[in-house]
């Protein structure tokens, strides 16, 4: 079922495949896609897909809620004014208010009613940089748009649910940061994620050691005993049903996974290696622990195909399906609080 309102797609990088994304999306529209309003420039879209010979009636609509009626004959688009014209392949930092822009939009349209989650297409994070973006990505800036609070990214595919509890650091930098309250915080806003959003009512939380073996007894590193045994028991304590430190070697199997609703990763690779091994076309990035619902597909920009007819729109097809899903979710439990 279709939420009441559209999903607010973002632009992305121009430059990048967002563009292709959205309009292959919307020619999936008889396969559940939900509907969504893209805030792009209608006239670049309209060119691309041409050029790229795909049949997809563009539709420039004046407000988010336009975009239900518009759905099923053409892809609705909320104008976004592009600074700079756009070359496949060779980002332009011109660009980035733009970018920028469309993902303010969106927070904004769905914090308002008008939209009814997030999802943004990726964006290039070096063209934001050079016009002076002071964020490390999208997670902080919809944090800060949300008014604070610890966003907590999960990445997700239908078999597994990782959490990296530290995420765009060097691998030295993310051991060091390591420490057993960022681990509790972490469990805490998952847990409360796969209830609220999820429907799981008593979510089980797997937790990753650190070190090869999960530290062999602190033979092979003392994390697992002075950092993330800890922490999950101090999960425990508040009733959540969390276990481990694990070793990472194992704890990615199909029988393992069975047993968890999500993971916790001490560090980046050490989530995201296994889900995209696991199933790379149609992972999706959940941010949990703002107050809507956000997802993105779980890929980069792919410079190298921009402008080719190549890019594969199944994790964004993914990420629509997932934001509608638990919008729906979360719209139903807030009804039943209120």
């Amino acid at each position: 079922m279709a939420p009441a309102a559209p999903l607010a797609l973002t632009m992305g990088e121009p430059a990048g495949v967002g563009g292709e994304l959205a309009l292959k999306a919307w020619l999936a529209r008889d396969a559940e896609v939900p509907p969504f309003v893209a805030l792009d420039d209608p006239d670049r879209l309209a060119v691309l897909a041409d050029r790229l010979g795909l049949a997809v009636p563009v539709a420039e609509v004046a407000r988010a809620a336009a975009a239900i009626d518009a759905w099923p004959t053409a892809l609705p688009v909320l104008r976004q004014v592009l600074p700079a014209p756009v070359v496949p392949g060779r980002p332009d930092p011109a660009n980035a208010p733009a970018v920028l822009g469309t993902i303010r939009q969106a927070v904004a349209l769905t914090q308002g009613g008008e939209a009814a989650a997030v999802v943004t297409n990726p964006i290039h994070k070096k063209a934001l940089y050079d016009a002076g973006f002071a964020h490390p990505g999208h997670t902080e800036l919809l944090a800060e748009l949300a008014g604070g609070g610890t966003p907590v990214m999960m990445l997700a595919v239908p078999s597994l649910r990782v959490v990296p509890v530290t995420v765009h650091l060097a691998l030295a930098d993310a051991i060091g940061a390591l420490d057993t309250n960022r681990i509790v915080t972490c469990g805490r806003i998952v847990a409360a994620a796969l209830t609220q959003d999820f429907g799981i009512a008593a979510p089980r939380l797997a937790v990753a050691g650190l070190n090869p073996h999960a530290g062999e007894d602190g033979a092979l590193g003392r994390e697992e005993i002075e950092v993330i045994a800890p922490a999950v028991a101090a999960l425990k304590a508040v009733g959540i049903d969390a276990s481990g430190p694990y070793p990472a070697d194992t704890l990615f199997y199909a029988d393992a996974r069975a047993a968890y609703d999500a993971i916790l990763c001490m560090y980046h690779d050490q989530a995201l290696i296994p889900l995209k091994t696991v199933d790379f076309r149609h992972g999706v990035n959940v941010t949990l622990g703002l107050p809507f619902v956000r997802t993105s597909p779980d890929h980069g920009t792919a410079l190298d195909i921009a402008g080719t007819g190549r890019a594969d729109p199944a994790s964004l097809i993914a990420a629509l399906k997932l934001a509608a899903e638990l919008a729906r979710r979360r719209a139903a439990t807030d009804r039943a609080v209120a």
